[in-house]
């Protein structure tokens, strides 16, 4: 079963990755697979909270730098991590209708 999932290093989480149409897979091993995201799902409020964290660690050092090419690393270094609160979301929300299946 830990086929179906790759870990994302920009993430920080596994990902679903499935090999072939979800409807080939038998009904057990769907369960399997809906258990173990709604698992990794659970972890993605605490992933954005420690981005945030750091985001909120870069802004209170760009707040002080008067080095204008290191003001432009800090920004970029921000906008990154907000790309992937961004991205954790949408797997967050996308697969709230996956989730249901575990418990319909």
């Amino acid at each position: 079963m830990q086929n179906n999932f790759v870990w994302d290093d920009r993430l920080g989480i596994s990902v679903p990755h499935l090999n072939k149409p979800w409807g080939t897979y038998d009904k057990a091993l769907q369960a399997a697979i809906l258990l173990h995201w709604e698992k990794i799902r659970g972890t993605i409020p605490d992933r954005i909270g420690q981005i945030e964290k750091h985001i909120n660690e870069l802004q209170d050092q760009l707040s002080s730098e008067e080095n204008f090419e290191i003001s432009c690393e800090l920004n970029y270094k921000i906008a990154s991590l907000a790309s992937v609160i961004n991205d954790l979301w949408l797997w967050y929300r996308l697969n709230q209708n996956i989730s249901s299946k575990i418990h319909g």
